[in-house]
């Protein structure tokens, strides 16, 4: 039996993972996050997901936050422990790629949002509501009780949305701690396939805000709005994979609630996401911004029928 495994062990040496090989491949597949991340509607995490990383993603993003905490906490030893086993040049060059495609299309998603409001908030809400089906098709079932949730939080979101408008204003409009809460706030969806960052953002009416932070190269918003991310991450990944695990079907029925409550912010109509009224335009009006929520919609389904052919493919190559 021992001589058997030596062999086996001799022809079949382990080559282990040159830096270049897996640099370049998460590179290419953080500007495919990064490109998702910058529009709201399409989720980092379904990318990552979509990739086949998210569960190694998700983990890494735990051991980091959990080292975090224990040097919090007063732990150094665990700390260090917890940090040793972070996948720092996977998880670096994935960042890598995600803050460049970012850096580099903030400049034109800014402009777009200035010249093109209507059109723009028109393409947001396909993209929103392909981010219903998907996590629709996440639930175990429908039941009476998912439904009432879901009724509920679309609801409560519809009425908050109206309470204080919502603006595209730059980012000199709002103080330091707004950025940090957003941060906090907006991480959060990396760790929710079907709903997204900038999604938060725009509910929260800072989407533009910090769209024009990165492409004006505003150094001291970005690195607040960073450290913002960093502690929501540290803090609420945990709680986050607790509820998800625990409560998967109540936290997905929440959020689509949620998404559907958001088009009261979201609809193009009158002056895309600068308000929360809800008004009807005109057929020539309509035309643009309807075309391009349709667009972005069917975009959105084909991309994850194709991952999901992709994917069972690739299972059955494996059985």
């Amino acid at each position: 039996m021992t001589t058997t495994t030596a062999a086996t062990r001799t022809t079949t040496p382990h080559t282990p993972r040159t830096p270049t090989r897996i640099v370049l491949p998460q590179v290419a597949r953080g500007f495919v996050m990064g490109a998702a991340d910058i529009v709201p509607g399409v989720s980092g995490g379904t990318i990552a997901l979509v990739l086949g990383i998210y569960r190694q993603l998700i983990a890494a993003l735990h051991t980091a936050s959990s080292a975090a905490r224990a040097l919090l906490t007063g732990q150094p030893r665990e700390a260090l422990a917890h940090l040793r086993a972070v996948p720092w040049l996977w998880l670096g060059s994935l960042g890598a790629g995600i803050l460049t495609v970012i850096a580099v299309l903030s400049g034109p998603m800014e402009a777009a949002l200035r010249a093109y409001p209507e059109q723009l908030a028109g393409l947001f809400v396909g993209l929103i509501a392909a981010a219903v089906v998907l996590c629709w098709r996440q639930l175990t079932g429908t039941t009476p009780a998912k439904l009432a949730l879901a009724a509920a939080s679309a609801v409560a979101t519809f009425v908050l949305l109206g309470l204080a408008p919502s603006g595209t204003g730059g980012s000199e409009g709002a103080p330091w701690w707004v950025f940090f809460g957003a941060g906090a706030i907006a991480i959060c969806a990396m760790i929710l396939p079907g709903i997204s960052g900038s999604f938060l953002l725009v509910l929260m009416g800072m989407y533009a805000p910090v769209i024009g932070a990165v492409a004006h190269r505003d150094v001291g918003t970005l690195a607040v709005f960073a450290l913002g991310c960093a502690t929501g991450l540290a803090l609420a990944s945990s709680a986050l994979h607790w509820l998800l695990n625990r409560f998967h079907d109540a936290v997905l029925a929440a959020m689509i609630g949620l998404m559907v409550g958001s088009i009261r912010i979201l609809w193009p109509w009158p002056y895309g996401l600068d308000s929360t009224e809800i008004a009807l335009p005109s057929p020539d009006a309509a035309l643009v911004p309807t075309l391009l929520g349709i667009g972005g919609f069917a975009l959105v389904l084909t991309l994850d029928a194709a991952a999901r052919r992709l994917r069972g493919a690739t299972a059955g190559s494996e059985a």
